[in-house]
């Protein structure tokens, strides 16, 4: 078999890759597993929608019966927020057994920027990446978004890791990758829900422009990883640092008692950090994701290859 057997197209994004246009990729596991029915669908058909009032075309990327989805169809997006958790949680070690087993899969922020990749689709808006989890230094429970960062050449655009992460740690591994770290408009990392955040990105862009013209000259030296981009959450939508700093721990401290752990903490984290802000940190999650959708979109209209 060759890569084409494996990769679907939707019609919308065929034709806009054949003409030139710009493409930017966006995640399914925030749909199976990010936010509960319906929100997760009226969200990812929202953010279809932001990119092409941009004049972008959305390839929401997913495992369809064992076909690597670029651009899904909103019946497609329906069946992965419907079916939730049951769809598995789709990262680079589940692709080769998904196509085998043609099964379905969620694609996490490694998983897409794979399939992106394959593609030829150089820019990938999601919500926030994953990192490397509190206590990994007993754990070693990193993400693999991280290693993926650093060998798949596509740009990242993100609120900053999650917040339940350890973003000290995160932003160490991200540098001995050599993976760059960039603020859109700061000069601190985001922490997804808030902007409040103790650590440097490695450098601050102003303009949508000077963002693409970065992505174009690592791209051009052929450089194997791609780049963050770290899109901090609008001020109106960010919630108080000490109230998801609580929600975070009291979240964290559950799951340690139920012995949850690997690829089910996050999932279960945020759905706890939802119940216990009363669905305020699942409003900022939603807003979030739009920004960086917008930001995702400028920057490939104005990417130069």
């Amino acid at each position: 078999m060759n890569l084409s057997e494996h990769i679907k197209f939707s019609p919308k994004v065929e034709q806009a890759i054949k003409e030139n246009r710009p493409v930017i990729a966006l995640e399914s596991t925030i749909i199976s597993h990010g936010m509960p029915y319906p929100q997760n669908v009226e969200t990812a058909i929202a953010c279809e929608n932001i990119a092409r009032e941009h004049g972008v075309e959305p390839a929401t990327i997913a495992i369809i019966q064992g076909k690597l989805c670029v651009g899904l169809t909103e019946k497609e997006i329906d069946y992965l927020g419907k079916t939730g958790l049951s769809v598995t949680k789709a990262s680079r070690r589940d692709l080769p057994v998904l196509i085998a087993r043609k099964q379905d899969g969620a694609t996490t922020v490694a998983a897409t920027m794979i399939i992106a990749a394959m593609a030829g689709i150089k820019v990938f808006a999601t919500g926030g990446i994953g990192g490397v989890h509190r206590g990994a230094e007993t754990t070693m429970d990193i993400s693999a978004d991280l290693e993926e960062l650093a060998q798949t050449p596509v740009a990242v655009i993100c609120a900053g890791a999650k917040s339940i992460l350890d973003l000290g740690l995160t932003l160490e591994y991200l540098e001995t990758k050599g993976i760059p770290v960039l603020g859109y408009k700061t000069d601190k990392l985001p922490a997804f829900f808030t902007n409040t955040s103790e650590f440097n990105v490695d450098y601050r862009m102003d303009s949508a422009q000077e963002i693409a013209d970065t992505i174009s000259a690592q791209r051009s030296l052929g450089f194997s990883g791609g780049m963050l981009i770290a899109n901090p959450i609008p001020e109106e939508y960010a919630m108080d640092a000490k109230v998801i700093d609580k929600a975070i721990a009291d979240a964290i401290e559950e799951a340690e008692q139920k012995g949850i752990h690997g690829k089910d903490t996050t999932p279960f984290l945020l759905a706890k950090i939802v119940e216990i802000t009363g669905g305020n940190s699942l409003k900022a999650n939603i807003q979030l994701v739009f920004n960086n959708v917008r930001l995702a979109s400028e920057i490939a209209t104005k990417l130069q290859f």
